[in-house]
Protein backbone atom coordinates (compact mmCIF):
# COMPACT_ATOMS: atom_id res chain seq x y z
CA UNK A 1 0.00 0.00 0.00
CA UNK A 2 1.35 3.72 -0.67
CA UNK A 3 1.68 6.48 1.22
CA UNK A 4 -1.38 8.38 -0.48
CA UNK A 5 -3.75 5.22 0.01
CA UNK A 6 -2.82 4.87 3.04
CA UNK A 7 -3.79 8.23 4.35
CA UNK A 8 -6.80 7.86 2.09
CA UNK A 9 -8.12 5.18 4.38
CA UNK A 10 -10.63 6.61 7.27
CA UNK A 11 -10.01 5.13 10.07
CA UNK A 12 -12.23 4.40 13.08
CA UNK A 13 -11.37 5.36 16.48
CA UNK A 14 -14.90 4.39 18.32
CA UNK A 15 -17.40 1.42 17.53
CA UNK A 16 -20.77 1.18 18.84
CA UNK A 17 -24.42 0.82 18.02
CA UNK A 18 -27.17 2.33 19.08
CA UNK A 19 -30.32 0.18 18.45
CA UNK A 20 -32.57 2.30 16.41
CA UNK A 21 -35.75 0.01 16.33
CA UNK A 22 -37.18 -2.78 18.04
CA UNK A 23 -36.60 -6.33 16.61
CA UNK A 24 -33.57 -6.09 15.53
CA UNK A 25 -31.12 -9.49 16.67
CA UNK A 26 -27.78 -8.60 14.69
CA UNK A 27 -25.99 -5.96 13.45
CA UNK A 28 -23.18 -5.65 11.22
CA UNK A 29 -21.05 -2.53 11.84
CA UNK A 30 -20.41 -0.67 8.29
CA UNK A 31 -16.74 -1.02 7.36
CA UNK A 32 -16.44 -0.25 3.56
CA UNK A 33 -13.24 1.82 3.02
CA UNK A 34 -12.40 1.51 6.67
CA UNK A 35 -10.64 0.24 8.65
CA UNK A 36 -10.01 0.11 12.96
CA UNK A 37 -7.43 2.40 14.25
CA UNK A 38 -4.85 0.46 16.75
CA UNK A 39 -5.98 1.55 20.16
CA UNK A 40 -9.52 2.42 19.11
CA UNK A 41 -12.27 1.71 21.16
CA UNK A 42 -15.29 -0.64 21.42
CA UNK A 43 -18.65 0.65 23.41
CA UNK A 44 -20.29 -2.74 23.87
CA UNK A 45 -24.01 -1.68 25.93
CA UNK A 46 -25.00 -3.61 28.86
CA UNK A 47 -28.10 -5.49 26.20
CA UNK A 48 -25.32 -6.14 23.87
CA UNK A 49 -22.68 -8.29 22.76
CA UNK A 50 -20.24 -7.55 20.03
CA UNK A 51 -18.21 -9.78 17.99
CA UNK A 52 -15.48 -9.35 15.73
CA UNK A 53 -15.22 -11.42 12.32
CA UNK A 54 -12.63 -12.28 10.34
CA UNK A 55 -12.87 -14.16 6.76
CA UNK A 56 -16.16 -15.76 8.11
CA UNK A 57 -14.06 -16.64 12.14
CA UNK A 58 -15.68 -15.74 14.46
CA UNK A 59 -11.84 -14.36 16.16
CA UNK A 60 -13.40 -12.44 19.84
CA UNK A 61 -16.54 -11.95 21.62
CA UNK A 62 -16.63 -8.60 23.73
CA UNK A 63 -19.46 -8.27 26.82
CA UNK A 64 -20.74 -5.29 27.22
CA UNK A 65 -18.30 -2.25 28.71
CA UNK A 66 -15.38 -0.03 27.02
CA UNK A 67 -12.87 -2.01 25.33
CA UNK A 68 -9.50 -0.44 23.68
CA UNK A 69 -8.61 -2.27 20.64
CA UNK A 70 -5.38 -2.83 20.49
CA UNK A 71 -3.15 -6.26 19.11
CA UNK A 72 -1.97 -7.71 23.09
CA UNK A 73 -6.11 -7.45 23.60
CA UNK A 74 -6.83 -9.61 20.73
CA UNK A 75 -4.71 -12.39 20.56
CA UNK A 76 -6.87 -15.28 18.79
CA UNK A 77 -7.05 -12.09 16.31
CA UNK A 78 -3.30 -11.58 16.44
CA UNK A 79 -2.98 -15.23 15.29
CA UNK A 80 -5.78 -14.95 12.49
CA UNK A 81 -4.43 -12.28 11.12
CA UNK A 82 -0.69 -11.98 9.26
CA UNK A 83 0.54 -8.50 9.94
CA UNK A 84 1.50 -5.56 7.88
CA UNK A 85 3.31 -3.26 9.67
CA UNK A 86 4.16 -0.70 6.64
CA UNK A 87 1.17 2.01 7.11
CA UNK A 88 -1.10 -0.48 8.03
CA UNK A 89 -4.14 -0.89 10.80
CA UNK A 90 -4.08 -4.17 12.21
CA UNK A 91 -8.18 -4.38 12.72
CA UNK A 92 -9.56 -5.23 9.46
CA UNK A 93 -12.33 -7.70 10.61
CA UNK A 94 -15.92 -7.27 10.30
CA UNK A 95 -17.83 -6.11 13.37
CA UNK A 96 -20.88 -7.69 14.26
CA UNK A 97 -23.56 -6.54 17.52
CA UNK A 98 -26.13 -8.83 18.77
CA UNK A 99 -29.01 -7.74 21.09
CA UNK A 100 -29.21 -9.83 24.22
CA UNK A 101 -32.67 -8.05 25.06
CA UNK A 102 -35.68 -10.44 25.97
CA UNK A 103 -37.51 -10.60 22.39
CA UNK A 104 -40.95 -10.26 24.73
CA UNK A 105 -44.63 -11.19 23.80
CA UNK A 106 -43.83 -13.55 20.83
CA UNK A 107 -46.55 -15.59 19.51
CA UNK A 108 -47.54 -19.19 18.56
CA UNK A 109 -50.67 -20.90 17.38
CA UNK A 110 -51.59 -23.94 16.03
CA UNK A 111 -52.62 -23.12 12.42
CA UNK A 112 -54.67 -26.62 11.89
CA UNK A 113 -55.84 -28.21 14.38
CA UNK A 114 -53.50 -31.29 16.73
CA UNK A 115 -55.03 -34.85 16.77
CA UNK A 116 -54.29 -36.90 19.76
CA UNK A 117 -55.36 -39.93 21.33
CA UNK A 118 -58.02 -38.39 24.11
CA UNK A 119 -58.35 -41.01 27.47
CA UNK A 120 -61.72 -40.25 27.31
CA UNK A 121 -63.15 -39.04 24.09
CA UNK A 122 -61.13 -40.96 21.74
CA UNK A 123 -59.18 -39.11 19.32
CA UNK A 124 -59.93 -35.32 19.07
CA UNK A 125 -58.21 -32.46 17.56
CA UNK A 126 -57.11 -29.39 19.58
CA UNK A 127 -56.05 -25.69 18.59
CA UNK A 128 -54.17 -24.11 21.19
CA UNK A 129 -52.08 -20.49 21.51
CA UNK A 130 -49.83 -19.05 23.83
CA UNK A 131 -47.40 -16.62 23.60
CA UNK A 132 -43.12 -16.81 24.66
CA UNK A 133 -39.98 -14.68 25.09
CA UNK A 134 -36.65 -15.39 24.37
CA UNK A 135 -33.02 -13.55 24.14
CA UNK A 136 -29.75 -14.50 22.38
CA UNK A 137 -27.08 -15.61 24.50
CA UNK A 138 -24.48 -17.40 22.59
CA UNK A 139 -23.44 -14.95 19.43
CA UNK A 140 -21.08 -18.00 18.57
CA UNK A 141 -23.71 -20.05 17.56
CA UNK A 142 -26.64 -17.76 16.07
CA UNK A 143 -23.70 -15.85 14.14
CA UNK A 144 -22.99 -19.88 12.78
CA UNK A 145 -26.07 -21.33 12.70
CA UNK A 146 -28.74 -18.69 11.91
CA UNK A 147 -27.74 -14.78 10.97
CA UNK A 148 -24.31 -15.32 9.31
CA UNK A 149 -22.99 -12.31 7.47
CA UNK A 150 -26.11 -10.76 6.75
CA UNK A 151 -25.96 -6.80 7.36
CA UNK A 152 -28.62 -7.46 9.86
CA UNK A 153 -30.81 -9.79 11.36
CA UNK A 154 -34.40 -9.29 12.90
CA UNK A 155 -36.69 -11.17 15.01
CA UNK A 156 -39.52 -11.44 11.98
CA UNK A 157 -36.65 -13.49 10.14
CA UNK A 158 -36.37 -16.02 12.86
CA UNK A 159 -40.35 -15.56 13.81
CA UNK A 160 -41.36 -18.58 11.27
CA UNK A 161 -38.57 -21.56 12.28
CA UNK A 162 -39.14 -20.27 15.90
CA UNK A 163 -42.83 -20.78 15.51
CA UNK A 164 -42.46 -24.52 13.42
CA UNK A 165 -40.40 -25.52 16.41
CA UNK A 166 -42.80 -24.94 19.23
CA UNK A 167 -45.36 -26.08 17.20
CA UNK A 168 -43.97 -29.43 16.87
CA UNK A 169 -42.89 -29.73 20.68
CA UNK A 170 -46.56 -28.58 21.36
CA UNK A 171 -47.89 -31.51 18.90
CA UNK A 172 -45.55 -34.08 21.14
CA UNK A 173 -46.01 -33.32 24.34
CA UNK A 174 -50.24 -32.76 24.22
CA UNK A 175 -49.76 -36.26 22.83
CA UNK A 176 -48.08 -37.87 25.47
CA UNK A 177 -49.24 -35.84 28.40
CA UNK A 178 -51.97 -38.31 29.04
CA UNK A 179 -54.11 -35.51 30.26
CA UNK A 180 -57.91 -35.73 28.53
CA UNK A 181 -58.86 -32.30 27.65
CA UNK A 182 -61.73 -31.57 29.87
CA UNK A 183 -58.66 -31.21 32.56
CA UNK A 184 -55.99 -29.49 30.52
CA UNK A 185 -57.52 -25.92 31.07
CA UNK A 186 -56.66 -26.97 34.56
CA UNK A 187 -53.39 -27.82 33.82
CA UNK A 188 -52.15 -25.25 31.58
CA UNK A 189 -49.06 -24.02 33.65
CA UNK A 190 -48.16 -28.19 34.11
CA UNK A 191 -47.87 -28.59 30.43
CA UNK A 192 -46.32 -25.13 29.16
CA UNK A 193 -43.75 -26.15 31.79
CA UNK A 194 -42.93 -29.29 30.01
CA UNK A 195 -43.29 -28.07 26.35
CA UNK A 196 -40.53 -25.22 27.55
CA UNK A 197 -38.21 -28.22 29.09
CA UNK A 198 -39.04 -30.00 25.39
CA UNK A 199 -37.94 -26.51 23.68
CA UNK A 200 -35.02 -25.61 25.97
CA UNK A 201 -32.40 -28.07 23.82
CA UNK A 202 -33.83 -26.91 20.30
CA UNK A 203 -33.44 -23.22 21.36
CA UNK A 204 -30.09 -23.46 23.04
CA UNK A 205 -28.74 -24.89 19.35
CA UNK A 206 -29.42 -21.85 18.06
CA UNK A 207 -27.65 -19.47 20.74
CA UNK A 208 -31.13 -19.07 22.37
CA UNK A 209 -31.85 -19.00 25.77
CA UNK A 210 -36.26 -19.45 26.30
CA UNK A 211 -37.20 -17.30 28.81
CA UNK A 212 -41.13 -18.13 29.17
CA UNK A 213 -43.85 -20.15 27.82
CA UNK A 214 -47.17 -19.36 28.16
CA UNK A 215 -50.21 -21.46 27.20
CA UNK A 216 -52.90 -19.25 27.04
CA UNK A 217 -55.59 -21.56 25.85
CA UNK A 218 -56.06 -25.03 24.26
CA UNK A 219 -60.17 -25.83 22.82
CA UNK A 220 -61.70 -27.46 20.40
CA UNK A 221 -62.34 -26.71 16.61
CA UNK A 222 -66.29 -25.55 16.38
CA UNK A 223 -67.55 -28.37 15.30
CA UNK A 224 -66.24 -30.40 17.72
CA UNK A 225 -66.94 -28.17 20.39
CA UNK A 226 -70.96 -28.92 19.43
CA UNK A 227 -70.80 -32.53 19.67
CA UNK A 228 -69.07 -31.41 23.39
CA UNK A 229 -71.55 -29.41 24.16
CA UNK A 230 -74.72 -31.77 23.45
CA UNK A 231 -72.66 -34.19 25.39
CA UNK A 232 -72.33 -32.66 27.95
CA UNK A 233 -75.99 -31.32 28.01
CA UNK A 234 -76.63 -34.86 27.94
CA UNK A 235 -74.55 -35.61 30.97
CA UNK A 236 -76.27 -33.18 32.87
CA UNK A 237 -79.72 -34.35 31.85
CA UNK A 238 -79.24 -37.68 32.72
CA UNK A 239 -82.65 -39.09 31.40
CA UNK A 240 -85.31 -38.34 29.56
CA UNK A 241 -86.86 -36.57 31.84
CA UNK A 242 -84.79 -34.60 33.11
CA UNK A 243 -83.21 -33.61 29.26
CA UNK A 244 -86.54 -32.44 28.44
CA UNK A 245 -86.43 -30.39 31.61
CA UNK A 246 -82.95 -29.04 30.23
CA UNK A 247 -84.31 -28.34 26.50
CA UNK A 248 -87.17 -26.41 27.82
CA UNK A 249 -85.21 -24.48 30.30
CA UNK A 250 -83.50 -23.51 27.55
CA UNK A 251 -86.42 -22.46 24.89
CA UNK A 252 -87.69 -20.27 27.41
CA UNK A 253 -85.78 -17.32 27.04
CA UNK A 254 -86.03 -17.52 23.27
CA UNK A 255 -89.91 -17.53 24.17
CA UNK A 256 -89.63 -14.39 26.13
CA UNK A 257 -87.33 -12.09 23.72
CA UNK A 258 -90.27 -12.04 21.24
CA UNK A 259 -93.28 -11.78 23.84
CA UNK A 260 -95.16 -9.92 20.79
CA UNK A 261 -95.33 -12.70 18.20
CA UNK A 262 -97.81 -14.76 17.88
CA UNK A 263 -95.36 -17.82 17.72
CA UNK A 264 -93.57 -16.77 20.88
CA UNK A 265 -96.64 -16.85 22.83
CA UNK A 266 -97.09 -20.31 21.64
CA UNK A 267 -93.68 -21.42 22.78
CA UNK A 268 -93.45 -19.02 25.89
CA UNK A 269 -97.12 -20.97 26.65
CA UNK A 270 -96.04 -24.12 25.71
CA UNK A 271 -92.61 -24.26 27.33
CA UNK A 272 -94.33 -23.01 30.61
CA UNK A 273 -97.17 -25.65 30.42
CA UNK A 274 -94.25 -28.21 29.61
CA UNK A 275 -91.77 -27.14 32.47
CA UNK A 276 -94.69 -27.69 35.19
CA UNK A 277 -95.72 -30.91 33.90
CA UNK A 278 -92.09 -32.44 33.42
CA UNK A 279 -91.22 -30.94 37.16
CA UNK A 280 -94.58 -32.31 38.42
CA UNK A 281 -93.13 -35.63 36.83
CA UNK A 282 -89.81 -35.67 37.58
CA UNK A 283 -90.91 -35.37 41.36
CA UNK A 284 -93.06 -38.40 40.84
CA UNK A 285 -90.26 -40.20 38.96
CA UNK A 286 -88.03 -39.93 42.31
CA UNK A 287 -90.57 -41.83 44.14
CA UNK A 288 -91.12 -44.67 41.49
CA UNK A 289 -88.28 -46.80 39.35
CA UNK A 290 -86.49 -45.91 36.92
CA UNK A 291 -88.56 -46.27 33.50
CA UNK A 292 -87.16 -47.63 30.32
CA UNK A 293 -84.62 -45.30 28.45
CA UNK A 294 -87.95 -44.52 25.35
CA UNK A 295 -90.59 -44.94 27.64
CA UNK A 296 -94.47 -46.42 26.36
CA UNK A 297 -96.57 -44.15 24.43
CA UNK A 298 -93.66 -41.57 24.64
CA UNK A 299 -94.63 -38.67 22.15
CA UNK A 300 -92.60 -36.60 19.63
CA UNK A 301 -93.09 -33.57 17.69
CA UNK A 302 -94.49 -33.72 14.42
CA UNK A 303 -92.80 -30.63 13.58
CA UNK A 304 -88.77 -31.04 15.05
CA UNK A 305 -89.03 -34.49 16.07
CA UNK A 306 -88.32 -33.49 19.90
CA UNK A 307 -89.65 -35.78 22.60
CA UNK A 308 -93.06 -34.40 24.25
CA UNK A 309 -94.06 -33.65 27.48
CA UNK A 310 -96.89 -35.98 28.56
CA UNK A 311 -100.52 -33.79 27.55
CA UNK A 312 -98.22 -31.50 26.18
CA UNK A 313 -100.36 -29.16 23.46
CA UNK A 314 -97.51 -27.34 22.03
CA UNK A 315 -93.64 -28.42 21.20
CA UNK A 316 -91.65 -26.77 23.97
CA UNK A 317 -88.70 -26.30 21.16
CA UNK A 318 -90.78 -25.10 18.38
CA UNK A 319 -93.64 -23.99 19.79
CA UNK A 320 -95.82 -26.40 17.35
CA UNK A 321 -99.26 -27.38 18.17
CA UNK A 322 -99.94 -30.84 18.87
Amino acid sequence: MSLGEFLSKQFIRVIQWNESEDGTLAFRYPMQDMEIENGGRLVVRESQLAVFVNEGRIADVFGPGLHQLVTRNLPVLTDLMNWSKEFQSPFKSDVYFFSTRLQLDQKWGTATPISIRDKEYGAVRLRAYGNYSYRITDPRKFFNQVSGTRDSYYVSDLERQLQAIVVERIASTFAASQVSFLDMAANQPALAQKVAGELDPAFAALGLELNQFVVESVSLPDDLEKVMDQRIGMSIAGDLGRYTQFETAQSIPVAAANPSGTAGMGVGLGAGVAMGQAMMGAMQGATQPAAAAVPAGARFCVECGKPLPERAKFCPMCGKPQ
